[in-house]
């Protein structure tokens, strides 16, 4: 499932870069910082929001903004799709619903492959003994 975030929900800043680009970083503001609203989203419902408040709590300001910054690239424009394919990595990531492990019992050559196993450490183990006598 891919997740579309509409353009006009997101919120982009820039600042100088420390990543790559020389000198150049110190005249140009290539960084991209994305800041995105959970509670005003109107992508999510309010089950997938509240998993998304539990998933990402750390990540969160106290205003409900997701911040995510990049400097990785030169040029401001691919930082700033950086930072939109990270967005929609991280919300994939806490929206995913692990499958239910179902138990099953152990097959019946396990359980005689674990109690010969026993038998044979048992035995190891008390032919290391002293012989008492």
């Amino acid at each position: 499932m891919i997740i579309q975030i509409p353009f006009h929900e997101m919120d982009f800043s820039y600042a100088r870069s420390g990543g790559p680009g020389g000198q150049n970083v110190n005249k140009t503001n290539s960084a991209a910082i994305l800041r995105w609203n959970l509670e005003s989203s109107q992508v999510f419902n309010e089950d997938q929001k509240a998993r998304l408040r539990m998933k990402l709590q750390g990540k969160l300001t106290k205003d409900g903004d997701l911040l995510i910054r990049s400097d990785v690239h030169r040029d401001q424009d691919q930082n700033r799709s950086e930072c939109i394919r990270r967005l929609q990595e991280t919300l994939q990531r806490a929206l995913h619903v692990p499958k239910k492990r179902v138990a099953t019992k152990p097959t019946k050559s396990s359980q005689r492959k674990r109690v010969e196993t026993k038998k044979l450490r048992s035995e190891t183990k008390s032919l290391r003994q002293k012989i008492r006598g």
